[in-house]
């Protein structure tokens, strides 16, 4: 546990080295055009609930948006402009960092982990919420651990950090199981309940919100501890100091004030109080001004 808090103080910290230098630079990149256009474009996905979804009026919703919502509402006062007309885009897993390094959004409000790889191609605000690599399974199969899945096949996505985890978790407890790529959450479920795969591998949180859109919830469990830890930030553009500043004193309010614990409690009050590495990601974003 000591490592990993240790980790996420490192990346909590990060994003926000440049704070002192840029108090009162003057706005640039993005920051300027949302400025200018009086439009900020935000990505967000329509199939990660709790933290990403489309709600039965087909508008975005869940944790990640509201605090996005939230996130705009500061930004509004630093660049002086309210309201901001905000542009939502639909992304993909595949497509979320393209539509923010090719200016097509500004930001992505989804279930996205920071890696070290991804920062090649976007940059990240400071952390916003931490989940870990989980498994779903019928709740049929015998055994509650990666080691009782040996010689069956588990579905993952493609391209993405759970699969990595998966394939780690594997070799390093020497598991020999099928890893079936899948092309999306609803295909794992299809998948898993159709019994075609034994066990999908995703972000636990996430396979909670899946797995209560099964056709009998109760068929399905989660098999005990997390695989990795996986720590979610909202995606910049790379490179965009003056965007990554104001995302991140943004986030600092809020992490500050009740409005934290009222989108928290939204989304997560049935999970109980907080875990002690959220209480420790959210106490390292509160940036004193």
């Amino acid at each position: 546990m000591s490592r990993l808090l240790a980790t996420l103080a490192a990346l909590c910290l990060a994003p926000t080295l440049a704070l002192a230098q840029m108090a009162s630079a003057p706005f640039e990149g993005r920051l300027k055009k949302i400025q200018e256009t009086k439009t900020i474009a935000v990505a967000y996905r329509t199939d990660a609930l709790p933290f990403s979804f489309e709600d039965a009026e087909k508008k975005p919703a869940g944790y990640m948006v509201d605090l996005c919502r939230s996130v705009i509402g500061v930004i509004e006062r630093q660049v002086g402009v309210a309201p901001l007309q905000v542009n939502w885009v639909p992304v993909t897993t595949q497509t979320r960092f393209s539509a923010i390094a090719s200016g097509r959004a500004d930001m992505e409000c989804g279930a996205t982990s920071v890696t070290l790889s991804r920062m090649k191609e976007v940059a990240f605000s400071s952390l916003t919420f931490v989940d870990g690599t989980g498994l779903l399974v019928r709740r049929s199969t015998a055994g509650n651990s990666l080691m009782d899945l040996a010689g069956k096949k588990i579905g993952v996505i493609t391209g993405t950090s759970n699969e990595r985890a998966l394939a780690e978790a594997m070799k390093s407890k020497m598991v020999t199981a099928t890893m079936v790529p899948v092309s999306s959450r609803e295909d794992g479920l299809a998948q898993l309940e159709a019994g075609t795969i034994d066990a999908f591998a995703n972000d636990r949180v996430l396979l909670v919100g899946l797995a209560a859109k099964a056709k009998d919830p109760k068929a399905l469990a989660l098999l005990g501890d997390p695989l990795s830890y996986e720590p979610y930030a909202i995606v910049l553009p790379r490179g965009d100091w003056a965007l990554q500043q104001a995302v991140n004193g943004a986030l600092a309010q809020i992490y500050r004030s009740s409005a934290l614990p009222d989108i928290y409690n939204r989304w997560f009050g049935a999970l109980g109080r907080l875990s002690p590495v959220l209480e420790v990601m959210f106490a390292l974003g509160r940036l004193p001004e």
